[in-house]
């Protein structure tokens, strides 16, 4: 991969990042990462915001412009949509909550499956992360005081969710169930809803 897809993946991944932070992590120098957000820039994917700091100059951070998260969208977005139209045109809405309620089936049955052999709240969740990460959502796991939170960077069906909400409703209902054992799972943070990502709230019970 090369360090300007790096840079892509990292705000991608962990949202807004200055120089230093992105050269830690890619074992650069501050001024050759500030040469590949520069080019960036001037591509279209990458725009800066500088922040006051506590003392001395602002803090400039980076993230990715619509262009810049194009990059990982989904291409089928387009015929997506159609196929729902079609759904709610020869079925109607009935048949779009049949269809939503066959993948939710499906999907549950696989990952009961996955989760079956795993206890305790973070084995299931990296587990789950593991497998929505495969699906596409660039998943990961992080634990606050105690609070665990499972991160969906990126929503594959996207265009799927945006012209219908109940695939949303779905997931969240699902991670419910699978977690219903262990803990209380809410969401924070929505895509839909003009966020960067989707952020699940796992509260151990």
């Amino acid at each position: 991969m090369k360090t300007h897809e790096k840079i892509i993946q990292l705000l991608k991944t962990q949202g807004p990042l200055t120089a230093k932070i992105l050269a830690s992590e890619l074992a650069l120098t501050t001024m050759g990462v500030r040469q590949h957000v520069q080019g960036l820039e001037d591509s279209g994917d990458v725009v800066f915001k500088d922040e006051k700091a506590a003392r001395g100059r602002p803090t400039r951070y980076w993230s990715l412009t619509d262009k810049g998260n194009s990059r990982f969208a989904d291409r089928h977005d387009e015929l997506t949509v159609q196929l729902l139209d079609s759904v709610i045109t020869l079925f109607g809405d009935d048949g779009m909550e049949k269809l939503i309620s066959h993948r939710e089936e499906t999907a549950m049955a696989n990952y009961r499956l996955a989760l079956a052999d795993r206890f305790g709240v973070e084995e299931k969740l990296q587990m789950l992360a593991k497998i929505r990460s495969d699906e596409g959502y660039m998943a990961t796991v992080e634990q606050h005081e105690g609070i665990y939170w499972l991160m969906e960077n990126h929503c594959p069906i996207c265009a799927a969710a945006t012209k219908c909400l109940s695939f949303c409703r779905s997931e969240l209902q699902m991670f419910q169930t699978l977690m219903s054992e262990v803990a209380t799972v809410s969401r924070e943070e929505h895509i839909i809803d003009g966020a960067r990502r989707c952020a699940y709230k796992v509260t151990p019970a």
